[in-house]
């Protein structure tokens, strides 16, 4: 008879705690649909009288649950899905240095001299050996090629739900980002456009789209869009889908347990010369991340340590590789809109993963350097984004009050930057 009174009892729990999510499920898709019809085509921001952030409670929601108890969401899925899947007739591995000088010199020790010049800078020699990424020629071409293609296919296989795996009529594939709000593929888009001002490759391709009822690029994928609920004349984006990528590991210098990443030429002569790359690629990644507030990534495990000691250990969300352990940066729409919006929360998480490196990628710095010499970032991004993205005026961009944000963290970074060599420079 317990036996049987136990039974009964977990059945109705089960059916209470399906209950509850079946509730939740349906009232955050209209939430989504909701804050969808509020977006402003060209505005970037929300009329007067509605709250200023809107989706702060349900973007990400799961980055309060600790990592080894959620779903695989976000880039840890994007991971999975773009290694598991097999490659289309049309896709290609990560574009590289073409000669693959490197290839042969990145494993074994270092044997090349220092890895760090002028305190703070990664040699010059091993600068040589970092991957060319996506150049500006290939991404160009890329992007007139995808917005003549016509979509054949969508199905899962992005990150979130909401988002999907776009087949093209040619068999090459790209990821639509459709966002809970027009906020996420801003960040997705400007993000992109700012990692071209500053140099760094890393980022797929992207172009934007509109879901517009006449247009030949979604009309045979109309029944499927219909079904998604994806609201009609939407601007979503899309990224170039990179086959055969792994997830990455936080390197040890840069776990809390370590002392951060110091140009301590002692300290980096035991490093391979592969873990230098991804070190290097690493700093520029950061950079980054400091200058979007981009919380969905390193900032996230930081954070999540509270709870979960080994989050470290595992991949770091929307981060992948290469075969060759090249660096990959994927799914940014956590940066600048968004996350200035939530910046309060995330700052001094931020600051922490800033401070904990001190060697930078010359080129980078240089970059940095004259966006805070000259104090025009905003107007150096828009023009770059309007002359690339024909959709631009659709999607809007930065309010003068999130342009007034970047540039202070432009700043902030010129003057961490200074710190170090002002530490540093004399090693």
């Amino acid at each position: 008879m317990r036996a049987l009174s136990a039974n009964l009892f977990a059945l109705l729990f089960l059916c209470a705690l399906a209950s509850v999510f079946y509730v939740w499920s349906a009232l955050e898709s209209r939430l989504e649909r909701h804050k969808r019809r509020f977006s402003i085509p060209g505005g970037g921001s929300f009329p007067k009288g509605l709250p200023v952030d809107l989706s702060a409670k349900t973007f990400r929601t799961l980055l309060a649950v600790p990592a080894a108890q959620r779903p695989r969401l976000g880039g840890s899925l994007d991971a999975q899905n773009l290694t598991d899947q097999p490659a289309s007739a049309g896709s290609r591995d990560y574009h590289v240095n073409g000669d693959n000088k490197g290839s042969t010199r990145r494993e074994g020790p270092v044997k090349l001299g220092s890895p760090v010049e002028n305190g703070i800078f990664w040699s010059e020699w091993l600068e040589d050996l970092l991957p060319v990424g996506f150049t500006e020629e290939y991404a160009r071409a890329w992007r007139n090629r995808a917005r003549t293609y016509r979509v054949v296919k969508l199905e899962p296989g992005c990150g979130r739900i909401s988002n999907q795996l776009a087949t093209f009529a040619d068999g090459t594939k790209a990821c639509v980002r459709y966002g809970i709000n027009a906020d996420q593929v801003q960040g997705e888009t400007l993000t992109y456009y700012l990692a071209g001002l500053l140099g760094i490759t890393n980022l797929p391709p992207l172009i934007l789209s509109q879901l517009s009822g006449d247009s030949e690029q979604w009309a045979a994928v109309r029944t499927r869009i219909d079904g998604l609920q994806w609201s009609d004349r939407a601007v979503v984006s899309l990224t170039e889908w990179i086959s055969n990528l792994t997830g990455v590991v936080t390197p040890a210098p840069l776990r809390q347990e370590s002392g951060g990443l110091h140009p301590v030429p002692e300290d980096l002569r035991n490093k391979t010369t592969a873990e230098l790359l991804e070190l290097a690629q690493w700093s520029d990644l950061i950079i980054l991340d400091y200058l979007t507030a981009n919380f969905d990534r390193l900032v996230s495990n930081l954070f999540s340590l509270q709870w979960d000691s080994r989050v470290m250990e595992r991949d770091t969300n929307n981060l992948l590789k290469t075969p060759r352990g090249d660096l990959v940066f994927i799914d940014n729409e956590a940066g600048l809109v968004h996350g200035f919006r939530v910046l309060n929360m995330w700052e001094k998480y931020h600051n922490t993963v800033l401070s904990s490196v001190c060697v930078f990628r010359k080129r980078t710095t240089q970059r940095v350097t004259e966006l805070h010499r000259r104090r025009d970032s905003r107007q150096r991004l828009l023009e770059l984004y309007r002359d690339s993205e024909p959709l631009s005026q659709e999607l809007g961009f930065l309010s003068d009050e999130h342009a007034g944000v970047l540039q202070d963290r432009i700043d902030r970074l010129y003057k961490h930057i200074s710190n170090c060599k002002g530490k540093y420079g004399q090693l």
